[in-house]
This record gives structure tokens, sequence and C-alpha cells, in this order.
């Protein structure tokens, strides 16, 4: 395994001393991974998740930076110089192979005795739940078998630095899926292998990971827990793209010590008006729509707000309320057996868990 540093890397396509600001397809990047963590880099499409884990893999050589594993400089070395295993978002395997020759062929290449072959092969395969189909032809299998022996193929050496996943369950039957996201998991818990995990979708992130790697525009926004990215995102597309739904923002300006608001205003902390007043910043509130109080009448630190829609998704309902006259729209999620009123509403935003941004940035 390996502890992976990214020593102020960067990459532009268009070449190193050809590229201007915005050709960057990986901005600045200065970030410590430690050894045996799970990562998950995710985004949305084009955000630079698949070409930071092909620097970090030597599929491509970084424009600027270096790139080290346990502090030795592979920047320049070759993919198999790195001693990684990478699967990719398709299955790459030897349709005439049988599934036991294609987990065993990366150790035969290595030249491990037979019986060493065997044991790790049967053992990856009752991981993947493979074992029945150890003497079938892969091309006879479905798609999701196929790319249970392609993780299987990564997962199989056990000294490697680093496990490298590049959106590998897309393919994936949505109930597979989750089991195979649940055996990584276990695998990572067992073995505490350097595991990299490239995806665009949060519940992969977020199930899979220890640390979650966001990333816009070729740039790593937070780096936290699932938890910290929920509850303290550093970002407002961090709010706004971890959750379902995600952050409610409304755009406000400061009054004294209150937020003021088309449709309201609440009072801020001293702290974080501390932060703000006199800078010339576009300010933003920000709160989760579990943490929105809908109230049935008014009371201390109130809002009056119009119910315009509800959605009811079984376990929870979701509530889609107007602030004031034409005010921003605000999402709440409520229980499913919570009284509702019937059209005008009052919302109340606890202090603890309304967050203040400044030009998109978290007032810490």
């Amino acid at each position: 395994m390996a502890r992976i540093v990214l020593d102020g890397v960067a990459h532009s396509y268009a070449g190193k001393g050809k590229a201007k600001a915005d050709d960057y397809a990986l901005r600045r990047l200065d970030h410590v991974w430690e050894d045996g963590g799970a990562y998950a880099l995710l985004g949305p499409s084009g955000c630079g998740k698949t070409t930071l884990l092909n620097v970090i893999s030597g599929l491509i050589t970084p424009s600027e930076g270096r790139v080290l594993f346990d502090e030795r400089d592979v920047t320049r070395l070759a993919t198999e110089q790195r001693n990684i295993a990478q699967v990719f978002q398709f299955p790459v395997i030897y349709d005439t192979m049988t599934v036991r020759q294609n987990l065993g062929f990366p150790l035969v290449n290595r030249g491990l005795p037979a019986d060493r072959i065997a044991a790790r092969v049967g053992e990856v395969a009752e991981m993947l739940d493979l074992s029945d189909a150890l003497d079938r032809r892969a091309r006879n299998l479905s798609a999701d078998a196929k790319q249970k022996i392609s993780l299987g193929r990564g997962l199989v050496r056990d000294d490697v630095a680093a496990i490298l996943f590049d959106e590998p369950l897309t393919v994936i039957d949505p109930h597979v899926k989750w089991q195979l996201r649940r055996k990584l998991k276990e695998i990572h818990e067992r073995f505490h292998r350097t595991l990299v995990y490239v995806t665009h979708d949060q519940n992969e992130a977020l199930t899979f990971a220890d640390k979650v790697v966001v990333m816009l525009d070729g740039q790593v926004l937070q780096v936290g827990t699932p938890e910290e990215l929920f509850e303290t995102p550093s970002h407002t597309f961090v709010g706004y793209f971890i959750g379902s739904p995600g952050l409610n923002l409304i755009d406000c300006t400061l009054d004294g010590g209150d937020a003021v608001f088309r449709g309201g205003r609440i009072a801020l902390d001293d702290d974080r008006l501390a932060r703000v007043r006199g800078r010339n910043v576009a300010l933003k509130l920000g709160i989760r729509p579990r943490y929105v109080e809908v109230l049935d009448r008014a009371g201390a630190e109130t809002l009056p707000a119009q119910i315009n829609d509800v959605e009811d998704l079984g376990t929870h309902r979701l509530v889609d309320l107007a602030l004031g006259d034409g005010g921003p729209v605000i999402r709440a999620m409520v229980a499913e057996d919570a009284a509702l009123p019937a059209d005008a509403a009052f919302l109340r935003f606890p202090p603890e868990r309304t967050r203040l941004f400044a030009d998109d940035v978290l007032v810490a």
C-alpha cells in the first residue's frame, strides 16, 4: 500500500508553456491521501476526476508538479512501474479465458507458484460470488459478471501500492451495484488497501469512501467525511451537490446584525458577522431541507411562507414553499405523518443549522 502525495500537481492537455488558465483540466493540487485510506473522487462530468486518476496511475504525466508514493517520486514512471491496479468503467477481460484464468492472469504474469495463484483466485472469487462460475468462459457471462471479473483482477494482487477504480459500476444492475459497493467496503475493512474510486454518483461515493474528494472545474473544493460534507460544506457547490435534495441557498445582504433577503430576515451570530462585515462579497444563506422547521403558527424567529407543492416519497415528504411575497423557494423535508397547514405556513431556520457563504465559500 502507499501514501499518495500530490505536490503542486496541475495538468493541461495543451502542454506545458502553451496553456492559458482556462485550459487546465486540473488546477494546482496539494493533497495527501493516507496509506490504507478509501477515497472517492466525486463531481460532475468533465470536472477532472478521471484526469486526476490517470495522473496517479501514470497514464498521464502532469504538466506541473510531482506525484509521490511513500516519498518516492513516480511522476515520470510508467504505469507498470508504479505497482498499481486499475479497474475501468467497462470490463477489461479476456473473453476466451475462463473466469479462473482471467482472475489468475495478473499473478501468472508475475511468476507466482501455481498453489499460491489457486488459493488467491479462490479467495477473490468467493469475495465476489464468482466461485460457481470459475470454469465458465467469460464470453458467456452477463455484463454484471464480467465487471465482477474486472474488479477481481484489480483485487487479486496483494502487493499493489493502490487500487484505482474509474466508475467501475456504471454497467452494473442497480441491486448488484449496491452489493458490490458493500463488497468493496468489506474488502477495504479487511485488508486496508489504498483505494481511489471515481464516480459522479454521490450515493456511490458516500457509501464507499472514508473521505470524499469533491471536484469542480479541475479544482478540489473539499475533502471530508460524508458527515462533514453534509453538515459543513465548505462551498455552495458542495452543499448543492451533496444531499437529495441539496442545500437551500438564499441570496442575502447585511442589515445590522441580520441577514436580509426577499421574504424576511434572520439574525446572525457576531463571529460570522465580524468575518464578512465591510467586505465586498456576495452573501448566501444555506440550510438543509431536513433542518427547515415547518410550523402552522407564527413564533420567535419564524418567516411567513406559502406552500406551493408537496411530494410524498413514502418515508418522508418534500414541501416546496415560497418565502413572503414572491420570495425564494425553500424545500423542506418533513416526516410522513407530520401535520401540514393547508396553504400558509411559517418557517424557522435553526441558527446552529444555518450556514453563511461569502463568494460561495463557507464563513466558518
